[in-house]
Formats: structure tokens, sequence, C-alpha cells
């Protein structure tokens, strides 16, 4: 009886505990991050000439990474190093300032060409500076796939 009370204890501190450990700040960046990608999709098929421009999907993704790019500083905290499947890496708690900083710049960038893409051509002269940002924060803050 007593071993399985003991049993029991060890069973729901191991599920509890393994539910802790995933910080909701990390379900939420990665929901932010798996929008944004998503989002970004249609973007770089019209990039790579394999798809039609359309203003409004552009639009709707520079707001979702203006919006989305507010919430980030919040997303991680001291105890959203670890747990879970986060792919940040140590580095972004090195140096979190300059990390944070990176999407005040997305944000700005964003903000900068919804207010400058109105065809295609200003769209292929504008995205790809707001989409550089991705690709710089992965380098360094992201696990490699």
């Amino acid at each position: 009886m007593k071993l399985n009370a003991v049993l029991s204890a060890v069973i729901l501190l191991s599920f509890f505990g393994s539910a802790y450990a995933e910080s909701p700040a990390i379900k939420e960046r990665q929901a932010i991050f798996d929008s944004w990608a998503k989002a970004t999709k249609p973007l770089g098929t019209v990039l790579r000439g394999q798809g039609k421009f359309d203003l409004a999907i552009t639009q709707a993704a520079l707001k979702s990474y203006i919006e989305d790019s507010k919430k980030m500083s919040d997303l991680f905290p001291e105890d959203s190093k670890t747990g879970g499947k986060t792919e940040a890496m140590p580095a972004i708690w090195d140096d979190k300032p300059k990390f944070l900083a990176g999407f005040t710049k997305f944000e700005s960038e964003s903000n900068e060409a919804l207010s400058l893409i109105k065809d295609e051509d200003s769209f292929k002269a504008n995205m790809p500076k707001v989409l550089a940002n991705c690709g710089a924060c992965h380098k360094v803050y992201k696990k490699p796939d």
C-alpha cells in the first residue's frame, strides 16, 4: 500500500514537473514564430519569382511582425532558458539587451516597409531588408535545425 502511494506520488510529481518545465513563455513565443513562418512563406515565393505578389498578404504579414515584435521582450524570462522544445540558445541571456534590440529593429523595419510597399517593385526593394532580420537572429540565437 505504501509502495503504491509512493509510486503514485512519483508519477504525479514527474507529470507536474514536466508540465512546469514547459514555460508558458516558450509556448507563446513558439506560436508567434510559427505564425511568422506561415506569414513569410508566400512572401518568400514572390521574392524567389515563384509566386504572385499580393499587397493584402504582404501588409498582413508586416502588421503581424509589428504587433508580435512588441510582445517578445516579455517572452524570454530567465525561467524559459530550457524546457519544452525550446530552440533558444544561451546567447539570448548572455546579452539580452542586444537580443531584444533585434525585435525593435524588426518592428521598425517592418513599419517602414509597411509604409513603402505599394506594389511588387517596392516589395522587392524593401522586403529583403525586413527578412534579413530573421536570418541574422537565427544564426546567433536559435539552435541549428
